[in-house]
């Protein structure tokens, strides 16, 4: 994922992390002078691959531009314990003001991309691009999305807006695969169409309504790889098919070894643990 067309998403979730943290200003910090400096570095104390750069930079910037935010690391490095991910130099209430906000981004951010990185992992040698999907942490869509990319999976439509996702009560609602196809396209044309189906008979109906995806949900892997190899037979590879639907780490790589182009798991973004890290001044 391209960042810098993400500019003003990290900058609102940023100031929406302080406002609720810091609020009307941090008293704790008042103990301190107010022309005290202080050096701090923040450690990984697990195993790890980082993701969030922006988000802590953008927290210091809001807090106190005059902070020194120096990376020892890079969005996408896997760490090891204790090892210094970042230190900071400047005011040391600026430092202890935004620690929480920036730990918390990149601490869920890096856990997201650890996560990424087991899944991708499972499949390598495949050929399958595993996608996440809209089940994200409410206001951090951008950011777990981002986090996925670093660990080494891939981004479904961002939101309700970049492409169809036709499933069974869209399909209800629109009188039918044909139809809902048809004004899929006639509504936004060029916006990829994927059209959901539970089976066989849908499968062709939605090849022949002219779908761009189809995603077979809850098939078994055998009966997926029957769906890839008619797909494949009847379209000569032209429709990408998606696997979704009670997938685990335990079944993954059958799904991926069917020959399916993309299985989307809510799980890559929905189930991660945050990283623990820690800051620690230096005397």
């Amino acid at each position: 994922m391209d960042l810098s067309q993400h500019q003003t998403d990290i900058r609102n979730a940023v100031t929406r992390a302080i406002e609720e943290d810091i609020g009307s200003g941090d008293i704790t910090a008042q103990l301190i002078p107010a022309d005290q400096t202080s050096h701090a570095r923040i450690i990984s104390r697990e195993r790890a691959v980082i993701a969030g750069q922006a988000w802590v930079n953008e927290v210091f910037k809001q807090v106190d531009n005059s902070v020194e935010v120096i990376w020892r690391v890079q969005d996408g490095d896997l760490v090891s314990p204790d090892q210094v991910l970042f230190e900071l130099k400047g005011s040391s209430r600026s430092l202890l003001s935004g620690e929480r906000c920036a730990l918390n981004f990149l601490q869920s951010l890096s856990g997201t991309a650890t996560l990424c990185e087991h899944y991708a992992k499972l499949v390598e040698g495949t050929g399958v691009k595993l996608l996440d999907t809209r089940k994200t942490l409410p206001g951090l869509r951008i950011a777990q999305k981002y986090a996925v990319s670093v660990g080494g999976c891939y981004n479904h439509r961002i939101g309700l807006y970049d492409a169809f996702l036709i499933k069974e009560n869209h399909i209800m609602a629109a009188g039918g695969i044909s139809q809902a196809v048809t004004q899929a396209h006639a509504i936004a044309p060029g916006k990829p169409v994927e059209v959901e189906v539970e089976t066989m008979a849908q499968l062709d109906e939605a090849i022949n309504a002219g779908a761009d995806i189809i995603m077979l949900d809850n098939f078994t892997p055998a009966d997926m790889r029957v769906a890839v190899q008619h797909t494949h037979k009847q379209t000569n590879g032209q429709i990408k098919l998606e696997a979704s639907g009670g997938i685990t780490t335990d079944t993954l790589r059958q799904y991926a070894e069917t020959g399916v182009d993309y299985i989307s798991i809510g799980a890559l973004t929905k189930d991660c643990k945050a990283i623990d890290l820690s800051m620690r001044m230096v005397k």
